[in-house]
C-alpha cells in the first residue's frame, strides 16, 4: 500500500515499504477500502506476520508458474504415491536430518594432511549462525546472495545460510569474467558475494555497478588488502554468533515450500544466461524422490558417501552434493581445486564413495588415462586385461541369471583391482549426465564391470527427470521416469520421436522477472518444454535423439540430428577428441574436428603436444606426429587417410545421401572452456564455434563437392 493512495488501494511498489508498522499504519489509517470488503483491524496483524514482503490478496490464487521473486506457485501435488509427498521447506528437511542423523558425519574435507569432518548438528549450527551473520550484513528478503569459489564446507554453508535468512542462494560460475560475475549479480539483486581467495576477488572488486552489494565475504586464504565491508571467513561467522535467534527465527517461520529460495543460471549457448527459480519444494521433494527411487541407504543403516568437485553453480552438484545427501544423512567429503586436472583419483581412492556421478568428459578422461596406462603394460598383462573386459561386456550386456565362472575369474584378476585404483571398491551407483556421453565410453566402463548409469533432467527439472538403474538399465538410455514425474512425448513422428516434456514437483517456479521466457519454457497446461528430441522403447526407457535447437535443417529440407554422427565419428575414430557437425541451410553436411591433446593443469587450456593415447594411435597407423600442429590441416596424410577411412565406414551406415559427411577439416587446438567452445558441464557451444570457426565452415562451401574433390573423396553409397 502506499500513501500516495488515499483510498488504500493495491500499488505495485508496494512491497517497497520496508517498515512493517508503516504498512500496519496506512491500512489501519485507510480501513483498507477498495474494491474490496474493509480488512478487520484485527486480522491486520496476523497476515503482516505471515508475510511481511508480499501480500496476496484472498481471490487470487497462485500458479503454476511466476517470474516475480517474491511469488508463489501452485505445488503439482499428486493424491497418492511420491508426489503426494508433505512439502517441507529447506529449513524443515535440514531441522529432521539433524534430528535422525545429528552425530552422523555430514561435511568432510583435507587440511594439509589431515582430514577434518562436522557432524549435522554442526553443520545446522554453523549455517545458522551465517544466517545471522547475512542478516546482521543487510541480507533483504528476496535479494541473492553470490557465492564465486570452489567446492568447500563455506561453499554449503553460504548456499544454506542464504536460504535460512530469506535469500536467495546463487552459485556463480568459477569460470565467469567480471562481466558476467556482474550480469548475476545485478541480475539477483545480490546484497552479498562471497568469492573463495583472491583471484574470484578481483573479478567482483573490477565490476562498477552492484547497486544492491554490501559486503563480500572471502572464504579461503588471507586478505591482501583491507576494505571496507570485506570480511575474512572467521570475522564474518563471528558477526553472528552472539545475535539473538529471534530475527532469524520469524523469517525461517514464514518461509513456505512454494516460494523461491534458489537461483540456478543456466550457461546458455546463446544470450545471457537465465535465473533459474527453484522452490523449496523444487529441493526438498526432489531429494526425497531421487533418494527413495536409487535406493539411498540412509545414515542409520549404512551411510552413503559422495565426493563434491563438479561446479555447484549447477543443478547436478548441488542436487547430489547437498540436498540427496542430507535427506540420507550421507557425508560429502570435498575434492582438491585441482581435482579436474588429476587429483580427483587421489581423494577418490581415500574416500572411497557410494556414489559417485560424473559429467561425461570425467568418464572419459578417465578411459583416457586407463588407456594410456594400458599401452605401457606388459603383453602378458594386456592380453589379460583384453580377455577380461571381453568377458566383463558380454556378462553385463546379457544379464545373465548365473555367474559364469569365467566372470568371477576376470572380476579376481581385473576387475577388482581397477575399481580400487579408481576410488570405486565401494561405489555401487556410478552416475553421468549434464551432457551426451558415448556409447564407446560406456562400453568400456561395462566391460570393467563399472556399469555407469545414465540420468537426464534440466535446471527447470530441478536436476534429474529420468535415471538408470541396476534392473533397468539399457545401453545409450537415460533411463526411466522418477516416481511422481510424468513424461509427455510432444508431435511424435512415425518413429515416436517428439519433444519431451515434464511434468511434476521438480519442475521450475520460472525465470527471474522474464516472463515471456518462462511462457516459452511452459506450456498453458504447465508442461516444461525441454527442447530436447526422443522417445520411449516398450518398456518404458527414455532414448534421447537429438535437441531441437542443434537439429540440423539441410537446404533439401532434411532434419538431422548432429550429435548420433558425432558419436559416430567418435568411435570410428578414436583419435578424435570432438567433432562438430556443419550443414544447417547449407547444401551438404561438413564436420570441424579436434585431435586428443595435453591440456595445461593450471588453465585448463589445450595444449599442442598429443596425449599419450593419441601418440600410441598414431605409431600403429605408420605416423611419426606427436603434436597436433604437425596433423591439423591435413599436414599429416597417413593420418588423413585414416580420418577419412573412418568417416567412410560412418558414411557406409548413413540413412541418406543427406546425413554423409562430405568435408572435414581438423582444427588447430581442441575445444575447451577457456576457449569458449565448451560450457561449464562440457557442453559443445555450437553458435560461439560457428563464429570462431566462420572462415573455415565458409571453405567447406565454397565449392560444391563431387566424387572427384581430391581431399576428401567419397565412397560409392
Amino acid at each position: 500500500l502506499c500513501r500516495g493512495s488515499p483510498s488504500g488501494v493495491l500499488c505495485a511498489d508496494w512491497h517497497l515499504i520496508r517498515d512493517r508498522t508503516l504498512c500496519v499504519c496506512v491500512l489501519v489509517e485507510t480501513g483498507f477500502q477498495s474494491s474490496l470488503h474493509p480488512v478487520p483491524k484485527e486480522c491486520l496483524s496476523s497476515f503482516l506476520a505471515q508475510r511481511p514482503d508480499s501480500l496476496s490478496l484472498a481471490v487470487a490464487k497462485p500458479d503454476l508458474w511466476t517470474s516475480s521473486g517474491d511469488g508463489e506457485v501452485k505445488l503439482r501435488m499428486g493424491e497418492s504415491g511420491f508426489a503426494s509427498e508433505t512439502p517441507l521447506t529447506v529449513d524443515q528437511m535440514f531441522k529432521t536430518a539433524v534430528e535422525r542423523f545429528g552425530s552422523y558425519t555430514a561435511l568432510g574435507w583435507k587440511e594439509g594432511e589431515q582430514t577434518k569432518t562436522i557432524n549435522y548438528q554442526e553443520y545446522y549450527q554453523a549455517c545458522h549462525t551465517a544466517a545471522k551473520s547475512f542478516l546482521k550484513l543487510g541480507l533483504e528478503r528476496y535479494h541473492g546472495v553470490g557465492i564465486l569459489g570452489f567446492n568447500s564446507a563455506e561453499w554449503f554453508i553460504s548456499d544454506i545460510a542464504a536460504i535460512l535468512a530469506g535469500g536467495f542462494a546463487v552459485g556463480i560460475y568459477t569460470t565467469n569474467s567480471p562481466d558476467a560475475c556482474q550480469y548475476v549479480a545485478e541480475n539477483c539483486k545480490a546484497n552479498i558475494i562471497v568469492v573463495e581467495n583472491h583471484k574470484q576477488l578481483q573479478k567482483i572488486l573490477q565490476v562498477n555497478k552492484l547497486p544492491h552489494l554490501k559486503a563480500i565475504i572471502q572464504y579461503k586464504d588471507a586478505l591482501k588488502e583491507k576494505r571496507p565491508n570485506l570480511y575474512t571467513w572467521a570475522e564474518f561467522m563471528e558477526l553472528g554468533r552472539d545475535e539473538p535467534d529471534t530475527k532469524l527465527d520469524d523469517i525461517i517461520a514464514i518461509q513456505k515450500p512454494n516460494q523461491c529460495c534458489t537461483l540456478i543460471y543456466t550457461s546458455g549457448t546463446t544470450g545471457q544466461p537465465k535465473g533459474v527459480m527453484l522452490s523449496h519444494d523444487n529441493l526438498t521433494w526432489t531429494a526425497f524422490a531421487v533418494g527413495r527411487y536409487v535406493r539411498l541407504a540412509e545414515a542409520t543403516k549404512s551411510q552413503e558417501i559422495v565426493v563434491s568437485y563438479l561446479p555447484l553453480s549447477h543443478i547436478a552438484a548441488q542436487m547430489v552434493d547437498i540436498w540427496v545427501t542430507m535427506k540420507v544423512g550421507g557425508a560429502t567429503y570435498f575434492a582438491q581445486p585441482d581435482a579436474l586436472k588429476g587429483s580427483l583419483v587421489n581423494t577418490m581412492r581415500e574416500v572411497r564413495p557410494t556414489a559417485f556421478m560424473g559429467v561425461p568428459r570425467v568418464w572419459e578422461k578417465m578411459q583416457e588415462k586407463m588407456k594410456s596406462v594400458g599401452a605401457k603394460s606388459s603383453t602378458v598383462r594386456r592380453k589379460v586385461a583384453v580377455w577380461a573386459k571381453g568377458v566383463g561386456l558380454q556378462t553385463n550386456l546379457s544379464k545373465m541369471n548365473q555367474t559364469p565362472m569365467n566372470y568371477r575369474l576376470a572380476k579376481k584378476l581385473v576387475f577388482k583391482k581397477v575399481r580400487k585404483a579408481l576410488g570405486l571398491d565401494r561405489c555401487t551407483k556410478c552416475y553421468t549426465g549434464a551432457a551426451p556421453i558415448t556409447k564407446d565410453t560406456l562400453e568400456f566402463f561395462l566391460s570393467l564391470d563399472i556399469p555407469v548409469y545414465e540420468l537426464y533432467g534440466m535446471s527447470e527439472s530441478t536436476g534429474p527427470h529420468t535415471i538408470s538403474l541396476p534392473d533397468a538399465f539399457r545401453l545409450t538410455s537415460v533411463g526411466k521416469l522418477i516416481p511422481g514425474c510424468e513424461t509427455k512425448i510432444n508431435n511424435p513422428d512415425e518413429e515416436g520421436n517428439g519433444e519431451i516434456c515434464f511434468w511434476g514437483r521438480h519442475v521450475f517456479m520460472g525465470y527471474l522477472n522474464q516472463a515471456d521466457k518462462t511462457e516459452d519454457a511452459l506450456d498453458a497446461e504447465g508442461w516444461l518444454h525441454s527442447g530436447d528430441l526422443g522417445k520411449h522403447d516398450d518398456n518404458g526407457f527414455l532414448f534421447i535423439t537429438g535437441r531441437i535447437k542443434e537439429l540440423i535443417i539441410t537446404a533439401g529440407g532434411e532434419n538431422i540430428p548432429p550429435v548420433p554422427i558425432e558419436d559416430a565419428v567418435k568411435e570410428a575414430v578414436p583419435l578424435v577428441s570432438n567433432a562438430m557437425l556443419i550443414g544447417d541451410k547449407r547444401k551438404f553436411l561438413a564436420m570441424l574436428l579436434t585431435i586428443k591433446c595435453q591440456v595445461n593443469g593450471d588453465t585448463g587450456a589445450p595444449e599442442d603436444e598429443l596425449m599419450p593415447e593419441a601418440i600410441e594411435l598414431c605409431r600403429k597407423l605408420g605416423s611419426n606426429a606427436t603434436r597436433v600442429s604437425e596433423i591439423a590441416g591435413g599436414r599429416d596424410p597417413v593420418i588423413h587417410a585414416a580420418i577419412q577411412e573412418g568417416i567412410n565406414r560412418v558414411n557406409e551406415k548413413a540413412t541418406s545421401n543427406a546425413q554423409r559427411i562430405q568435408k572435414w577439416t581438423i582444427l588447430n587446438q581442441d575445444f575447451s572452456i577457456p576457449g569458449g567452445e565448451l560450457g561449464p558441464t562440457m557442453k559443445l557451444k555450437r553458435p560461439v564455434v560457428m563464429k570462431m570457426y566462420k572462415e573455415q565452415v565458409e571453405n567447406f562451401y565454397k565449392e560444391v563437392v563431387t566424387p572427384s574433390t581430391p581431399d576428401n573423396s567419397m565412397p560409392p553409397k
